[in-house]
């Protein structure tokens, strides 16, 4: 088979043009990608594209796009090698997460790419990331897909999607995983960490799930947080898990007051997920005292998993168990790579 990508262009700041007269960004016609990017011919493979009616400006992110481009990906798996989605890059780390946990089984390469100027300045780094990751999408070792997983490729570096946050709004390497090695760095040659990138474990069809539960919100606690502020969200109407970010290791206030109103919300059912505000480190809550004592309120240990990760795993096991024990469980286990 002939190898082939496909393109699906869904919104952001890499379909944009900057207009001559006005100076203000407009989208252009995507099916037109190749005259803004000339190289594209150069490949020697089949490319396709497909592109969002109406682009969304990634700030308009909801599980419903999730659900959209999880389909999309399912409809046309067997026509394709690998997949790369053009995104805007303010939630590419929220969707590349939700992606990871929606796509079962994956075996094929799904590149999510940006950039941070517009695709027809000088200066743009938009067609360097959209070469780079259709390279990437098509690339094979030993006769398999180079990279079969949910990625980030930005600034020349290909990052587990799950393990990213976005890091900066001006330099154009945008995107960091503290915790989690780069799956590729690009240079003159394309040179793989092969031993960080995840194999698939079996032969088993594509499976993906397009429900997410958004009944679940974050919390991050600072010095002197009020508690009957943090009584307010945890009682909200509906509310079924919270991702909380702690200090360090894992570690909260310790005062009576305000861990009685964690363990009088998780024993009414809600669940709790712990994860650092550092950005370097994992939650170990039996360090510290003031790790412990919220442990025993049954708060869960979120170990390294960034936030985007966090929040989308809980609303993904959310839509998709039915025990409250078996959420928990899965919350401490590695499902797609995002916890060390």
């Amino acid at each position: 088979m002939e190898t082939s990508v496909l393109v699906i262009y869904t919104g952001g700041t890499i379909g944009m043009k900057q207009n001559a007269k006005t100076e203000t960004l407009v989208p252009f016609d995507f099916s037109e990608i190749e005259k803004e990017v000339p190289e594209l011919k150069q490949f020697k493979y089949k490319l396709d594209t497909h592109s969002f009616k109406n682009p969304i400006d990634s700030s308009n992110i909801d599980p419903s796009f999730w659900s959209n481009i999880a389909t999309i990906i399912k409809n046309n798996y067997d026509l394709y090698n690998g997949f790369v989605i053009l995104h805007g890059t303010d939630t590419m780390s929220y969707s590349a997460s939700a992606l990871s946990f929606m796509l079962e089984n994956l075996s094929k390469p799904v590149i999510f790419t940006g950039s941070q100027l517009p695709i027809n300045l000088v200066r743009t780094d938009g067609k360097e990331n959209i070469l780079s990751a259709i390279e990437i999408a098509a690339s094979q070792q030993d006769g398999r897909p180079a990279v079969p997983e949910v990625c980030i490729f930005f600034g020349n570096t290909l990052f587990r999607g799950n393990r990213t946050t976005k890091q900066s709004a001006e330099d154009f390497s945008a995107f960091c995983s503290h915790n989690y090695p780069a799956l590729a760095k690009l240079g003159v040659k394309i040179k793989y960490n092969s031993s960080a990138i995840a194999k698939p474990k079996s032969n088993e069809v594509l499976k993906i799930y397009t429900e997410m539960d958004t009944s679940v919100t974050g919390l991050k606690i600072f010095p002197g947080i009020n508690c009957d502020f943090i009584d307010k969200i945890l009682n909200i109407k509906g509310l079924k898990g919270i991702v909380i970010e702690t200090f360090g290791s894992g570690n909260a206030p310790t005062s009576e007051k305000f861990l009685s109103k964690f363990k009088a919300a998780i024993d009414s059912g809600l669940i709790v997920l712990n994860i650092t505000q550092c950005q370097v480190g994992s939650v170990e809550m039996d360090l510290y005292e003031t790790g412990t004592l919220f442990k025993k309120t049954g708060v869960i240990c979120g170990k390294d998993m960034t936030f985007e990760a966090a929040i989308t795993k809980l609303s993904f096991l959310l839509a998709n168990n039915k025990t409250v024990t078996e959420i928990k469980e899965k919350l401490q286990e590695s499902l797609r790579g995002e916890i060390s």
